[in-house]
């Protein structure tokens, strides 16, 4: 999977979706400081989820932004997404292979150096570590550190994304320890202070 360093956001949709995010899904993509752009959305029907998805889809495709599916391969292939994003206790990778092939499938590793040795043997898009910082987008169980990160880089070459409370007082420091992207919701989409663009272009 090629990196383009200025491209380092990962960006995670908002629990809600309104008709104002759409326009500002646009204009923060057009900041081309994003790689992929994730749908998660965990209290939608699958009808819903289909028609955000595709509206969702045709933006990250005119900003040349990678489109992925949480959780969901048959989601994800039924959206013809780039890729999906598993969890722990989602399908295995190689199950999800079989529904969306050779696409991009990232893998949740929390905090575990284990996990991340048990993903890397099945050859995942990226790994995943979390969480960085506390954060309200979703309750946190488990706590990861900088060394994680230097640990896995010592393992293996697959990108690795960081997660959680990431924002623009605390997001140089794990850029600086070579995490490859930033996966952000929060900071982005609730920010009492910023508009999403303004949020996003202060992450330089």
């Amino acid at each position: 999977m090629k990196i383009n360093k200025k491209k380092f956001i990962y960006l995670i949709s908002p629990n809600n979706i309104t008709v104002e995010f759409y326009k500002d899904l646009k204009l923060v993509l057009s900041t081309n400081k994003v790689s992929f752009f994730q749908l998660r959305l965990k209290k939608y029907s699958l009808k819903k989820k289909i028609l955000i998805g595709k509206r969702i889809k045709k933006i990250c495709q005119s900003k040349k932004v990678k489109f992925i599916v949480n959780d969901e391969p048959l989601l994800a292939k039924k959206l013809n997404a780039d890729g999906c994003h598993l969890g722990q206790k989602d399908m295995h990778i190689d199950k999800a292979r079989g529904i969306i092939g050779n696409k991009i499938i990232g893998i949740t590793c929390h905090n575990s150096i284990r996990l991340a040795k048990i993903a890397i043997k099945s050859n995942p898009s990226y790994l995943a570590f979390g969480s960085f910082y506390s954060t309200r987008t979703k309750k946190i169980k488990y706590k990861a550190s900088i060394k994680i990160i230097q640990k896995s880089k010592k393992l293996t070459n697959i990108p690795i994304v960081a997660i959680g409370g990431i924002n623009s007082k605390n997001y140089k420091n794990l850029l600086l320890n070579k995490a490859n992207f930033l996966a952000i919701s929060a900071y982005i989409w609730n920010n009492k202070k910023y508009k999403p663009k303004k949020a996003i272009e202060i992450l330089k």
